[in-house]
This record gives C-alpha cells, sequence and structure tokens, in this order.
C-alpha cells in the first residue's frame, strides 16, 4: 500500500476500507455462485477462504496494474488509451490467477478439484470491470477537478497580471499628466508654486505607495485620494476649478478600482478649457451603486501631448475584475463617465 499522498494522486481518493468491502463482497458472490450447496461448515471456510484469496489477488494485482498504467499515461486525453489496455489485462489477470490457482488447488486437493467452468470466469470478469470502472470514475471526476482547479488559478494569474501592468500603467501616466501642470506652473515664473505643487505630489505619492497592490480600493480611501488631487489643482486653478461633491454616506462603505475617480477627474480636466470666463465644474455623485463623474463640455482647441491611458486603463481594469464597465456619455454641453461601486 501506497502513502497517502501518492494514494490520492494516482487512485483518486484513500480507497483501503473500499478494498476490504470490495474483496469480503467478491469473495461471497463468487463463493455463492461456485458452490450450489455445502454439505458441511468445514467445506463452506475452506471455499470462502479459497475465493477471498482469489478475490484479494485479482483486485490487488489489477490495482497495481491501473496504478502503473496511470503513471505512464496520467492525462485526461489518454484515457481511452489507459483503458483499452487495462480492460485487456483485466481479462488476461483474472484468467491467469485462476489458471494458476487452479493449478495449486489441484495440486492441493487431488486431479477431481472443481475450480468452475467459463461462466464462472465470464462473470469475475465483468464484475472485475465493474469495480475498476469505479476507479476509473472516481480517478476521472478528481481529475476534471484538479484541472478546472489549475484553469481557473492560471485565469486568476493571468488577470492579476493584466491587473498589475495596468495598475502600474496609471502611476506614470498621473506622473507625466502632473510634470505637465508642473510645467505650466513653472511657466508663470512662481517659484513658490511650484515648489508647494511638488510637496503635494509628494504626499500623493506616499498615498500610491501606501494603496499597495490592491485591485480594489475603498470609496473613502479614493476620495481622499481625489482630493488631495484636487488640491494640487486648486494652486494652478484657483476659483476656476469647481468641483462639487454629492457622496451619500450609504455609500462609504463600498470599494472601487485605486486612482478611478482621480484619473476621471484629471481626464476633465486635461481636456477642457479652464479659466475665468470659462470655469469648469465638475461633480461627483452617487446614485444606487454607482458614482458619476461629470462636467461642463469646452474642449480645448490645442492639447497638451497625451498617453491616451486614462480612460481606458479604467475601463480594463472594471473588465478584469468582472464588474460592469464604465459608461461614458458625451452631450453636446457635458461629459458624464459612471463607474459601478464594488460591494463587499
Amino acid at each position: 500500500m501506497m502513502k497517502q499522498d501518492q494514494r490520492w494522486q494516482h487512485v483518486g481518493f484513500d480507497d483501503r476500507k473500499f478494498i476490504l468491502v470490495g474483496v469480503v463482497l467478491l469473495a461471497s458472490i463468487t463463493t455463492y455462485l461456485f458452490n450450489s450447496e455445502f454439505y458441511s461448515i468445514q467445506d463452506f471456510v475452506i471455499s470462502y477462504a479459497i475465493s477471498l484469496v482469489f478475490a484479494a489477488s485479482n483486485w490487488l494485482l489489477m490495482r497495481w496494474v491501473m496504478i502503473r498504467l496511470r503513471r505512464k499515461y496520467p492525462s485526461i486525453s489518454d484515457s481511452v488509451k489507459r483503458n483499452l489496455i487495462f480492460l485487456l489485462l483485466i481479462i488476461a489477470i483474472v484468467v491467469g490467477i485462476n489458471a494458476l490457482g487452479n493449478f495449486l488447488l489441484g495440486l492441493a486437493f487431488g486431479p477431481n478439484f472443481n475450480g468452475g467452468g467459463v461462466e464462472l470466469k465470464i462473470i469475475i470478469v465483468l464484475i472485475s470491470i465493474m469495480t475498476m470502472a469505479a476507479y476509473e470514475a472516481i480517478y476521472f471526476f478528481q481529475k476534471l477537478k484538479a484541472s478546472i482547479v489549475k484553469e481557473e488559478q492560471t485565469r486568476q494569474a493571468i488577470t492579476q497580471s493584466q491587473l498589475d501592468a495596468l495598475r502600474n500603467q496609471a502611476r506614470p501616466h498621473f506622473l507625466f499628466n502632473s510634470l505637465n501642470t508642473l510645467r505650466d506652473i513653472i511657466d508663470t515664473d512662481a517659484k513658490s508654486d511650484a515648489k508647494d505643487f511638488v510637496d503635494h505630489i509628494a504626499d500623493v505619492y506616499r498615498f500610491i505607495l501606501d494603496s499597495g497592490q490592491d485591485n480594489v480600493v475603498s470609496l473613502d480611501d479614493e476620495i481622499a485620494f481625489a482630493k488631495s488631487y484636487l488640491h494640487i489643482q486648486s494652486e494652478r486653478f484657483g476659483s476656476n476649478l469647481r468641483v462639487n461633491w454629492d457622496i451619500g454616506d450609504s455609500h462609504r462603505s463600498a470599494r472601487v478600482i485605486p486612482m478611478s475617480i482621480q484619473l476621471l477627474l484629471e481626464n476633465a480636466i486635461k481636456h477642457n478649457i479652464i479659466s475665468k470666463r470659462k470655469p469648469l465644474h465638475i461633480t461627483i455623485s452617487s446614485h444606487d451603486d454607482t458614482i458619476t463623474v461629470s462636467n461642463n463640455l469646452q474642449p480645448k482647441q490645442s492639447q497638451l501631448p497625451s498617453t491616451k491611458l486614462g480612460l481606458e486603463n479604467i475601463k480594463k481594469r472594471y473588465a478584469l475584475v468582472g464588474t460592469t464597465p464604465p459608461m461614458v456619455k458625451q452631450a453636446e454641453d457635458h461629459f458624464t463617465v459612471t463607474i459601478s461601486l464594488i460591494n463587499t
């Protein structure tokens, strides 16, 4: 008998009790079929003992062959080949053990010993095939389950790697646009403003690093991060950038994709005119299980260099975590993006 981990690998389950019950049952069936009547208790005990030896020999040898075949042909795709070979070997094992046993019993009990006819051998073969089929069904089920688990683990690993790539993509995207903003501040020759701006960028990146490798964050944390980002932008735009928050308390426990609200704010600020004559109005509101970021549409005539990653990054990350993708609506004078809240 093999160790438990090996038994699970090659048999599919711990079959020790199965062997014990099966051998006893098989011996009982063959004893009944082989003998129509017994003349004494001694005859019954001898006959049952012989059947028990035959049943155990057949069972254990078939099991040994089955394990060797599974080691040689372990894949589910090899099942047909493995089982055809096993079927032929079952017949050979039954015939071989029966012939050897009858020979030895003939020596022990004399030439008049009756070892049973062809009908008995056929019955034993059929019972053996059914028994080994039960083994095969359990083994196939375990292999299939392991295959499904492995496939799911592979899928999760691929999804996680894609999420990691997109999350890492969002960070340099934020830095790229922040540097563009810093360039504009420097162009105004406001050194103190530039220094404050760099300090706030450091605070924002500290938040990004502290968030770790999470695929989702709490809405409260995302709002705090977004407000830190807006504080940076307010140094540049002042009262020309007007933001209204309308987040219900019932939604605070929900979660969102990291940097999702911040990227939507960044998208609005980057692509629209923000001036005293044309202030930019942004509203962040919660409705049902969604967050909506909307702004008045006043696109710039000339755009800063763009990586075009912000909105697409959010769409891909929401798709990978299996939630409703963002909904984008552009009217004549308004641009709106709605993202799903992830309830936990």
